[in-house]
């Protein structure tokens, strides 16, 4: 059986999908239903889940026990990894995009654009960090 840490978690990563593209509505980007199926964008689902995950082991095991220590280790590296290495990777897929479509003007080339939102900002991560803590604080 789940334990409710991990139904928590589910929890926090479903409703940081169904935001984005309330979110992207409300920055003037218009509604795209599927942008539940994407990554990348407002709030970070990487960060709402280990955020949910590392309060439940801090409500359900305590601060001091290694459990804890071990969430939040591999919390932390979770979200520097989304918005540092992912978000490289979407600068580099932007660039990408911007040389073939160069190409395209003057060559027969057909190729698919990169998808170019893959990792987060700090504030999309900020938003994610305060769903988790919401759902943390609903759930436990």
């Amino acid at each position: 059986m789940i334990h409710e840490i991990g139904i928590g978690a589910l929890v926090s990563a479903v409703a940081a999908q169904v935001l984005k593209p309330f979110m992207d509505l409300i920055q003037g980007k218009g509604f795209n239903f599927f942008r539940m199926l994407d990554t990348g964008g407002m709030p970070s689902s990487h960060t709402s889940v280990v955020t949910t995950l590392t309060a439940g082991v801090a409500a359900y095991e305590g601060v001091s026990s290694p459990l804890f220590g071990l969430s939040l280790v591999i919390s932390l590296y979770f979200i520097f990894e989304a918005t540092g290495l992912r978000q490289e990777v979407g600068n580099q897929a932007r660039v990408l995009n911007e040389i073939v479509d160069k190409v395209r003007e003057t060559h027969h080339f057909n190729a698919e654009e990169l998808h170019e939102l893959i990792g987060h900002t700090w504030a999309e991560v900020t938003g994610g960090f305060a769903l988790g803590l919401l759902v943390a604080w609903l759930m436990f």
